[in-house]
């Protein structure tokens, strides 16, 4: 839970940014990354940036916890059936468990956090976390509104989680395996136990980023437009996953309309990421679980 804080915070104007690009409103959709990160607090100060923030955390402690911990459970159970074929196809398996019950279980609070930070100062039609919940309750098909975009979500997620616990515990297993002395200390609560320096696991963690969301970016994108539903004004289009990867790709082609925002997002998953895997690694020695 701490890991997963920690790392929103970390990027979370960046995370504004990127919603606001991926499904172009009309304030910014003109705009770039950069220009976009500058218009934000002339238009509505520096706090503009962390809109939404509030409800992203109260998510993502659950949503870190749960997919940390489930990662852990689901990679025993794994090797214990013997499913797969070596320890780099059961942490594969075990990562992509581990998101998809991490976002089915926190799926409701990314919806609300989406719909604040897609807000622009002067057009709040939700005046916070439980008014919004309340809205889109009542207005929006009861709980089945709480999971509009679920579906590229959960397929965008397999391969987002498991690549990223992949990348990350394979570089960590073969850094440990290879150069100890030069990567690798002693951990704080086990001597016995090798783990990566700090700064070789920042690094770990910002590959691992960088490589699952270019895998998974496009259903990113198609979630993102998916859970604005009524906010948007072409919402009619894109009602299922494929009705709103076609329409995007028409409308927009690959690069501007499927990858729209993905510079941004290097720049904010990869730090995103290796802070959290960072944070991950130290909470672990500081709670003694090594």
């Amino acid at each position: 839970g701490v890991a997963g804080c920690c790392a929103k915070t970390t990027t979370a104007p960046l995370d504004r940014v990127k919603i606001l690009l991926q499904a172009h409103n009309h304030h910014y959709k003109h705009l770039g990354v950069f220009s976009t990160l500058r218009a934000v607090p002339r238009k509505e100060g520096y706090l503009g940036l962390y809109k939404g923030n509030g409800a992203m955390m109260i998510r993502i402690f659950p949503y870190g916890a749960i997919q940390f911990m489930a990662f852990d459970q689901y990679k025993k159970v794994v090797i214990k059936k013997q499913l797969g074929i070596s320890g780099h196809v059961h942490r594969l398996m075990a990562g992509s468990m581990a998101g998809i019950t991490a976002v089915i279980c926190t799926y409701p609070l990314d919806m609300v956090r989406v719909r604040l930070a897609f807000q622009v100062k002067g057009e709040h039609k939700y005046m916070g976390i439980i008014h919004a919940f309340k809205m889109i309750y009542t207005k929006e098909g009861g709980f089945s509104g709480f999971y509009r975009g679920l579906m590229p979500t959960v397929v965008g997620m397999a391969p987002y989680a498991g690549f990223s616990f992949f990348t990350f515990g394979t570089l960590k297993s073969i850094g440990l395996a290879q150069a100890p002395n030069l990567l690798g200390r002693p951990s704080l609560d086990n001597p016995d136990v090798l783990v990566l320096k700090t700064h070789v696991n920042l690094l770990c963690g910002g590959i691992a980023g960088a490589i699952a969301q270019t895998i998974s970016y496009p259903l990113d994108v198609t979630r993102r437009r998916m859970q604005l539903g009524a906010v948007l004004p072409d919402s009619e289009k894109c009602l299922t996953m494929v009705q709103t990867l076609k329409y995007v790709y028409q409308q927009h082609g690959i690069r501007r309309g499927l990858y729209r925002g993905l510079s941004l997002n290097y720049i904010r998953c990869i730090p995103s990421q290796a802070v959290a895997f960072t944070t991950y690694e130290l909470m672990k020695q500081f709670l003694h679980l090594n």
